[in-house]
């Protein structure tokens, strides 16, 4: 290891660019050197230089003054998104699932302390921010993240708990270890999650886990409504059933998939 505690492999100037890349998002699409070096804690000198070779690269493009990205980054999430099927498997039973509940739905994989967003079939827009493929949220307010945490190892919980930044998002989000916690371990006992406008206002969703051949849970499926159209209760007794049976089908084709078909990488 090294005196930072990074292997010895470790390439610095790899993690540096990535970091470029990922300083435009939804609220930043367009930025400054100066933003950028602020963003990634970077002198502007180095700033400029990934920016510029992000530039020649294809991935960036600049005014002048203004950068932003170009579809090119694209490349990237399509590299992994090619090598898995469970999009291909998943989405014609989420369309399914939508023309039924007439509510949207979506499966995620658990990144790090977020949930990513694999696979999505909208009916309306209830959330302020614009959901697509490669949306990320911190997992422990959204349902498909409880489902995904719930089914971690012991060992796993414990230093997602001890590591992960438990925001308030609205006045209902679970913000202590114990608290979530004690959520997680309802959520692996009764086989799905429901939260109930803990990561905005307005939102409610229910989830349930994907498992492969083997049973390990590998993903989250769910449904997402607005409070105002649908109670906690209508949820369960209405929604959570095709829910189910939409992820036991789902299930089913993973099964039948080749081992290769349903790797997800995360």
């Amino acid at each position: 290891m090294t005196e930072l505690g990074r292997e010895a492999h470790f390439v610095q100037s790899l993690e540096r660019g990535l970091a470029v890349i990922r300083a435009f998002d939804a609220n930043h699409p367009e930025l400054t050197l100066s933003e950028v070096a602020r963003i990634c804690d970077l002198t502007r000198a180095a700033a400029r230089r990934f920016l510029l070779t992000l530039t020649d690269l294809g991935y960036v493009r600049t005014d002048g003054r203004l950068f932003s990205l170009t579809p090119r980054v694209l490349e990237l999430g399509y590299a992994y998104l090619s090598s898995i099927s469970l999009p291909e498997v998943a989405e014609p039973h989420l369309e399914r699932l939508v023309a039924q509940v007439r509510e949207s739905s979506s499966v995620c994989v658990l990144d790090g302390d977020d949930v990513v967003y694999v696979a999505r079939v909208p009916t309306s827009r209830i959330m302020t921010v614009a959901i697509n493929v490669g949306t990320r949220f911190p997992a422990h307010a959204t349902s498909m993240g409880r489902v995904l945490l719930a089914h971690l190892t012991d060992e796993q919980m414990d230093s997602y708990l001890s590591r992960a930044k438990l925001n308030r998002l609205t006045a209902r989000t679970i913000t202590t270890a114990d608290g979530l916690r004690a959520e997680l371990r309802r959520v692996r006992a009764q086989g799905y999650a429901i939260v109930d406008q803990e990561l905005e206002e307005g939102l409610r969703s229910v989830a349930a886990p994907i498992r492969d051949r083997t049973g390990a849970v590998v993903a989250a499926a769910n449904i997402s409504v607005h409070a105002s159209r649908n109670s906690v209760e209508s949820i369960r007794r209405d929604l959570l059933p095709h829910l189910l049976s939409t992820v036991a089908q789902i299930n089913a084709d993973l099964h039948i998939a080749s081992p290769k078909s349903h790797r997800t990488g995360a």
